[in-house]
């Protein structure tokens, strides 16, 4: 059956990001320090560091009110999130689950949702200077990474506006068998998660990592230059008591 939400997608091979805004001073400065490190090997969470927002949290409730997923999973899926918002639910146990959720569904209309999504709702949150600096940073030969605990299709929808490939983005993931999703976890990037995944991807340094929240502590930890951008209090605590430089995008400084 045919979701009433893919009617009419269509499907294009050509992306358009139009940011009108000009970067200011403020943000080319820093765009400069960053690039002036020559770093060889860079870092950076998504939701809150690259846009504003958690694209997970919001493909989430989206997927469960157009019905993505079975009546069964959004019965079980509801209250379960309301007990993880109520810390009862660990932050590892909910995003893997929010990825394993979808065992049984095609992997190709999973992904066409989530692309679907972004380009619907995050596109325009995208913080400008970060974009500049990902493209600055790969045309001086820097391997950038997109490491992230929002599901993969998600974050492969995002990457296509700053030319991350596939095969740097480390985001929660679950084994996919002849096109369908299972429920068997592969990778949850999520505090300790995130270096975890970075050190069994590469096998040097990581020269300068980005996050914006305390899930991204373990990561900037690791980083020659660790970056706080955007920063939610917890990380801007650990931040300043670190000397780590912190970072406010243009349309949150305003």
């Amino acid at each position: 059956m045919a979701h009433h939400w893919a009617r009419g997608l269509i499907k294009s091979d050509s992306i358009t990001l139009t940011i009108t805004r000009q970067l200011t001073r403020r943000a080319s400065e820093f765009i400069d320090l960053v690039l002036q490190l020559q770093p060889a090997v860079a870092a950076f969470d998504c939701d809150g560091t690259l846009w504003a927002g958690d694209a997970g949290e919001g493909f989430f409730s989206w997927e469960l009110e157009q019905g993505l997923v079975s009546d069964q999973i959004a019965a079980w899926a509801k209250p379960r999130y309301a007990a993880y918002r109520a810390g009862q639910v660990t932050e590892d146990a909910m995003c893997g689950e929010m990825v394993s959720m979808h065992h049984g569904l095609s992997e190709t209309l999973v992904q066409a949702a989530a692309t679907k999504y972004f380009e619907e709702t995050f596109i325009r949150q995208i913080f400008p200077e970060m974009r500049t600096l990902v493209q600055k940073l790969q045309e001086q030969g820097c391997q950038v990474w997109a490491v992230s605990s929002t599901n993969e299709w998600m974050i492969r929808a995002g990457m296509r506006y700053f030319d991350i490939p596939e095969d740097r983005i480390l985001a929660a993931a679950v084994e996919v068998h002849d096109g369908i999703v299972t429920n068997r976890l592969t990778r949850v990037p999520s505090g300790e998660g995130k270096p975890r995944a970075l050190r069994a991807a590469i096998s040097g340094p990581v020269d300068a990592a980005f996050g914006n929240s305390k899930w991204d502590i373990a990561m900037l930890e690791i980083a020659r230059a660790p970056f706080a951008v955007n920063p939610n209090p917890d990380l801007d605590r650990v931040a300043r008591q670190n000397g780590w430089r912190i970072y406010f995008p243009d349309s949150l400084a305003d």
